[in-house]
């Protein structure tokens, strides 16, 4: 389809969608949504609470980003495994229920030790779950939709990942300070395995419409869609963008919560305006996608993203002095979180629908993949290197580099997009 839809005309998921796919109304797309949500609970309050509990051990930043970089190396060695499972094995049906559960089983273990290695390794059992779910999770939000929705489809999706954060996040570890750790880890363990259980019925939803799309079947022309094989060059300069601004963001969600952790309710506001602000940003990159049929807020998400770094770092170098934060030091901690989620936000889905339109349907797999890498291990490069740098320099220089190396990335980020969307090409 090479014209967009016009104003006046309904709204694309009331309309029959094409190649008999359920699209956004479906049952099937709204379990996954429900499992996400629920799912992901596991991973969001996990994230931050872990390294908290490390350091408390005494582990050192450094120790407490080994967790954080633990979990995210199984992650991204089982995401590499993924396009095949997906495509080959089976995965589409199975992948989702087993990763999440096995992301939360593991969880109530933490408690029993502050220990580095017995902490590291359940990390890394935890973090082959959520390299099943993250995978599984992006392709299936693009599958079960037609292209002309897949914007509004990624967007949803970052809402159901991303929604729960603004309350998880800084609840996790509020929930740890005031009721104990074994209290926040059992709870979210739970969480897991029941969006395990939820995911299991999208497979049944809608009639068993969903199974062709789940099996892989592809929908879209030429050789890349058929064989799902895409240059590493097409989807090279998101990927890059993906590692920048998630090794950024680990930085806030593993380090923030240490320097300023005689204060709480900051902790709890600073992670919650960053949760908040990525969910507006990457839900208004999907809806501005779908309208314009273009990535548009490629470039000016990591700009923003830089310029929020950029204020948490004046904010954590004033805090360098000790104590406990003062109002300077809380204004500058949330308003940097927000403005940054905002610019991580829009760099989410910007990209991932980038990578999904270049590969075209056949190679929704091998996209997924690729992009919860960036995402990953830009998160766990970003908790092992920044946890050595703010060790050797301190955690506002350490964040002031962080800012550079995004606003260094900005020419890339031109070069990258806006793109036409790939929705238009296939029809």
């Amino acid at each position: 389809m090479i014209r967009s839809r016009s104003s006046s005309s309904a709204p694309p998921e009331t309309a029959p969608p094409p190649d008999g796919l359920p699209g956004l109304r479906g049952r099937g797309f709204a379990l996954l949504i429900a499992a996400t949500a629920v799912g992901m609970t596991g991973f969001a309050a996990v994230l931050p609470l872990v390294p908290l509990w490390a350091s408390r051990g005494g582990a050192g930043e450094f120790g407490a980003g080994g967790t954080t970089a633990a979990f995210m190396l199984t992650t991204v060695l089982t995401q590499l495994c993924m396009p095949w499972l997906l495509e080959r094995g089976g995965g589409y049906r199975w992948a989702f229920p087993v990763g999440a559960f096995v992301m939360g089983a593991p969880t109530p273990l933490f408690p029993a030790t502050t220990d580095l290695a017995p902490l590291i390794a359940l990390s890394a059992v935890r973090g082959v779950g959520f390299g099943m779910v993250t995978v599984a999770g992006t392709a299936l939000a693009a599958r079960l939709v037609p292209g002309d929705q897949m914007g509004r489809a990624t967007g949803y999706y970052g809402l159901a990942v991303g929604l729960p954060q603004v309350l998880i996040l800084p609840g996790g570890v509020g929930v740890a300070l005031n009721l104990g750790f074994d209290t926040a880890f059992w709870i979210t363990g739970l969480c897991s395995v029941a969006g395990s259980a939820l995911s299991a019925g999208v497979w049944f939803a809608d009639g068993g419409r969903n199974r062709p799309a789940l099996r892989g079947a592809g929908r879209g022309r030429g050789s890349a869609a058929r064989t799902g094989r895409v240059p590493f060059s097409a989807l090279a300069a998101p990927l890059v963008l993906m590692l920048l601004t998630a090794s950024a963001a680990s930085a806030v969600v593993t380090f923030v919560a240490i320097p300023l952790e005689g204060a709480a309710w900051l902790v709890s506001g600073v992670l919650a305006t960053y949760a908040l602000g990525a969910v507006v940003g990457r839900w208004s990159a999907g809806s501005l996608h779908d309208r314009l049929r273009r990535s548009l807020l490629l470039m000016p998400g990591v700009a923003v993203a830089a310029a929020g770094t950029a204020l948490t770092s004046a904010a954590l170098w004033w805090q360098d002095d000790g104590g406990r934060p003062g109002v300077g030091v809380a204004v500058l901690a949330v308003a940097g979180a927000a403005v940054f989620g905002l610019g991580f936000g829009a760099v989410q889905n910007e990209t991932v629908t980038l990578m999904l339109n270049r590969a075209g349907p056949a190679g929704f797999g091998r996209a997924s993949a690729v992009w919860n890498i960036g995402f990953d291990g830009g998160t766990g490069a970003g908790a092992m290197g920044l946890g050595l740098v703010i060790q050797l320099l301190g955690y506002g220089p350490a964040f002031a580099l962080t800012a550079v190396a995004l606003a260094a990335a900005l020419p890339l980020a031109r070069a990258g997009g806006p793109v036409r969307s790939g929705a238009e090409t296939r029809r």
